[in-house]
Order: C-alpha cells, then structure tokens, then sequence
C-alpha cells in the first residue's frame, strides 16, 4: 500500500512541476494555485509513506519518477528534445528506481 500511495505522490510531483512552466514566474493565478495545490499534496503523500519505507528509498523513488514524468511531458507538450543522452539518462533513473524498489524494505 505504501508503493502505491508513493506512486500517487510521485504523480502530484509531476504535475507540481509541470505547473510551473504555465504559472510564468508565479504572476498567473490558476497555474501558480496548481503549483502549490499539487506540491502540497505531494509532500503529505511522500510523508505518509514513511512509516513503512525508508526515507532514502521513498524520497529517491519519488524524485526519481517525478524527472521521469516531468521529461517525459516536457517532450510531449513543450518540445523538448529527445536526444540519445536524455534518452540514456532517463533510463538510468528507471534502473535506479527498480534497484531501490527491488532493494528496499517494504
């Protein structure tokens, strides 16, 4: 139960950091609401998960796929680049995700 409540975090994290880029520097109000809403919900979710994960595991977990989606958005939806380092780094980051998860405690 835990993974998945840090999986939902994670996705808060993306949309928390998606919503910047939209909120032009905090002077436009429903993108900057987002902001915090999102990077509120976040963190209270991450903290809920560490009574039963590791703080080190959870928080890299969490930042990790939280880069892992944001990139993968930014591509999508403001044409950034896919080059073969952004593409190697990206995995990189999944390896690294399912090694803590693989390594962890549950």
């Amino acid at each position: 139960m835990a993974w998945l409540v840090l999986i939902a975090a994670a996705a808060f994290e993306i949309a928390f950091a998606v919503s910047l880029k939209p909120s032009d520097g905090f002077s436009r109000f429903w993108p900057t609401a987002g902001v915090l809403v999102f990077g509120v919900i976040s963190v209270v979710l991450l903290s809920k998960t560490l009574d039963r994960l590791p703080v080190g595991t959870a928080y890299a977990v969490w930042t990790g796929l939280g880069s892992l989606g944001v990139v993968t958005l930014g591509v999508l939806f403001f044409n950034e680049p896919l080059t073969p380092a952004r593409i190697a780094c990206i995995a990189l980051i999944v390896a690294g995700v399912i090694g803590l998860r693989l390594a962890g405690a549950d």
